[in-house]
């Protein structure tokens, strides 16, 4: 659609705690062809980042119109209050965790501007946590029998079948307003206003496309809570009802069709176990029968008991007010499905249970200490897989030493990574009788990725995961649409793994957006900033800590240490650098020295040595225990996609440069969170010539390149304080309420 299309229209989103969605939900409708567009966001006060996603939005698109509310009124209300601010011809109510199919604002502009409807209904499908997309189960609504271009609901009954919900309709403004009809708070508060429409159109138009995606999200949605609130169904289909009424005899074509649809929806309500609570069903079910009894048409045709018997059953148990009669329908129901489904398990058991252990005696070993008291002074840490002591794990470790001295904290590590432990650090062996017996028995666990299949988290059990870095890449079920970066990876057992998570770290406002998408589970997370950090900012500007680290190091005195940490690429096999490190070394000078981080992936003893580099200027630090020293130790970081540059930007002297070389590559096959090009913490290089003049030139220390770095720290380390780590300890082990940074 191009600005002269004569239809405008109005997307009105209310917003509130979607931080993780509220992007691709803007991104989805702004399309940029369209200019007749104005998209009302309004942030429903928001306690997250969504007020300042907003912002960011209206700022580079003069389409957006924000408005902050003081309180939190509710979905209902909030919608309301856009639609007094709209000014477009149709307004299109969105839900702001939802997103729009591409070209989907476009057809529904082009099906406006043809047809000119009251109310323009299209079709949605349901995305799944899993990746499955499915669409609607009624889409044949749209097909059989074809419909007209424009017709009444007399006309097309069917219509009132569709879902009944804001966002799958275009309704056209005055027409809405004229009508008087408002949405109302509680649940459910959508269903007086979209049948009411449908009934007063004079116009109604379909569009048989799919231009919604439904989000069933594992956690968060409102009406899959359970709790009173469910009774609102009740007063919002009394709204509908009374709407009738004051219809008159108009109204009469859609009484029986709309009494079933309304019993039909509190039956899904009072049927599902996550609506009502078992304790107030009775209360619900009489409900029920009060307005089965008093909205019940004359002359209405009950379900047929040859076609549908069991829900004949229900119809005549609500009518009667019987709920124990009804209750012994639901129970008949159960059986037969049951029976239904019985051939379907054949072969089934078995695939789905617990991973049994190749050795059965640590496994009896370990389900014994399962059965045994939890130990609530023992904390279990661990880092990347059990290679060993480092990173937030270790940080967190070192402040519950300090601060909760009474717990025994053990780490768990491989048989090779025990040289390496510290020393007055205790620890136990994978495989190891100790190691099971802790597994089983520890209060608490530390990680920054997650524990074994087979450790089966008992209820007592406190689970902290930290992660290992802020996200620039696709993470968790996000890697869905990236499977050269997903591999062969299994997202149900990711999912199952990290439901066993308590509290989740992190680290800035990019990184709470992308873990609430990529692992929808139930834990508490905590914005604290990167314990791992805390070092970086206590110690980063210790000039003696500093040459004590260079020296270990072998960096010479008066060299300029450049780290280089490059990450792992997907759609590589082995470690293959994207410069020619010797030479760029040579290039550089001999007053330059390289420290080399190769990612933890590539397993090479000695890069420098292997590759033939002179090794008296790459210094291969792939091995060394603490990035953390590294970083301090460093005087630049040369990077690409490497989460370690958002760690490196909390030394705020220090430059940054982006070798992007592979940049388009890297972002179609993995997926990223933001356009690191458009926002980088210092210079960006895409070739070598340029990757050395960015140092010899200086211009990594220049000012352009300071005010990038500024602005990258501001965005993402904006809670590194260094105190993260204790804000961890005191939230999980001593149980207190912490006091975050400033948001």
């Amino acid at each position: 659609m191009s600005s002269d299309h004569s239809i405008s229209l109005s997307i009105i989103v209310p917003v509130h705690k979607v931080q993780g969605y509220i992007r691709q939900c803007l991104d989805s409708i702004l399309d940029p062809d369209i200019s007749n567009l104005e998209v009302i966001a309004v942030n429903d006060h928001s306690p997250d980042g969504c007020g300042e996603i907003l912002d960011e939005f209206a700022e580079r698109d003069a389409r957006v119109r924000v408005r902050h509310l003081d309180e939190n009124v509710g979905l209902g209300h909030a919608r309301n209050i856009g639609l007094d601010m709209a000014t477009g011809d149709y307004v299109w109510f969105f839900d702001s965790d939802d997103h729009a199919t591409e070209g989907a604002v476009r057809a529904i502009c082009d099906r406006l501007a043809e047809t000119r409807p009251d109310v323009l209904v299209f079709d949605y499908a349901r995305s799944y946590w899993s990746g499955k997309v499915k669409r609607s189960i009624i889409n044949d609504l749209f097909r059989e029998p074809p419909a007209p271009d424009v017709f009444t609901l007399e006309e097309r009954p069917s219509v009132l079948e569709m879902m009944m919900t804001a966002w799958n309709k275009a309704i056209r403004r005055e027409f809405l307003l004229d009508l008087g009809l408002r949405f109302s708070g509680g649940y459910y508060e959508d269903v007086n206003v979209t049948y009411p429409v449908l009934m007063a159109a004079e116009r109604l138009s379909l569009l048989d496309r799919v231009c919604y995606i439904y989000r069933q999200r594992r956690h968060g949605a409102i009406t899959k809570t359970t709790g009173a609130k469910h009774f609102d169904a009740f007063a919002q289909y009394d709204r509908i009802f009374e709407f009738m009424d004051g219809m008159g005899a108009a109204a009469d074509p859609f009484r029986q069709l709309m009494f079933d649809r309304t019993i039909w929806h509190l039956l899904v309500i009072i049927e599902r176990e996550d609506r009502v609570h078992e304790s107030e069903k009775a209360r619900f079910f009489t409900e029920m029968a009060r307005t089965y009894n008093r909205y019940e048409p004359d002359g209405h045709v009950p379900p047929d008991p040859e076609d549908k018997p069991f829900l004949a059953d229900k119809h005549r148990m609500i009518k009667a007010d019987d709920y124990r009669g009804f209750t012994r329908v639901l129970s008949a129901e159960e059986k037969a499905k049951t029976a239904r489904r019985r051939h379907r398990k054949v072969g089934r058991i078995g695939r789905r249970g617990v991973r049994i252990s190749k050795d059965l005696a640590k496994d009896r070993y370990y389900r014994m200490q399962q059965r045994l008291p939890i130990d609530e002074n023992l904390a279990v840490f661990a880092a990347y897989w059990y290679r060993g002591y480092a990173c937030n794990p270790a940080a967190i470790y070192e402040k519950v030493r300090e601060l909760a001295p009474h717990l025994n904290s053990v780490w768990v590590v491989k048989p090779g990574a025990r040289a390496n432990m510290p020393d007055g650090v205790e620890y136990v062996v994978t495989g190891s009788a100790d190691y099971y017996r802790t597994l089983a028995r520890a209060k608490y666990f530390v990680n920054n990725v997650n524990f074994p299949d087979f450790y089966v988290k008992r209820p007592e059990q406190v689970h902290l995961m930290t992660q290992h870095g802020t996200p620039l890449k696709k993470m968790g079920l996000d890697q869905m649409e990236f499977p050269v970066g997903a591999g062969d990876m299994d997202f149900t057992a990711l999912i199952n793994r990290s439901d066993r998570w308590d509290f989740l770290v992190s680290s800035n406002p990019l990184s709470t957006e992308a873990w609430q998408r990529g692992f929808p589970c139930g834990y508490e997370m905590l914005e604290i900033g990167y314990p791992r950090n805390d070092r970086l900012i206590t110690a980063g500007g210790d000039a003696a800590e500093r040459a004590r680290l260079r020296a270990e190091l072998g960096v010479p005195e008066g060299s300029t240490a450049i780290l280089y940490a490059p990450t792992h690429r997907d759609y590589q096999r082995r470690y293959s650098p994207m410069f020619d490190i010797g030479r760029v070394v040579e290039r550089l000078g001999d007053d330059h020295v390289l420290l080399l981080r190769a990612h933890y992936y590539y397993k090479i003893k000695n890069l420098a040595a292997d590759l033939g580099w002179p090794e008296d200027r790459v210094i291969d630090v792939s091995r060394h225990r603490s990035v953390e020293d590294l970083m301090i130790a460093s005087d630049a970081l040369l990077t690409d996609y490497s989460s370690v540059m958002f760690d490196y930007a909390d030394l705020d002297d220090r430059p940054i440069v982006i070798y992007a070389n592979d940049w388009d590559t890297y972002r179609l096959t993995r997926g990223v969170n933001f356009d690191l090009t458009a926002a980088p913490p210092g210079v960006v290089t895409t070739t070598e010539d340029e990757l050395v003049d960015a140092f010899v030139s200086r211009a990594a220390w220049g000012d352009a390149a300071a005010k990038d770095r500024a602005d990258f720290r501001a965005r993402f380390c904006p809670w590194d304080d260094g105190h993260a780590a204790e804000r961890a300890v005191r939230r999980v082990f001593l149980g207190e309420k912490i006091q975050n940074p400033p948001q």
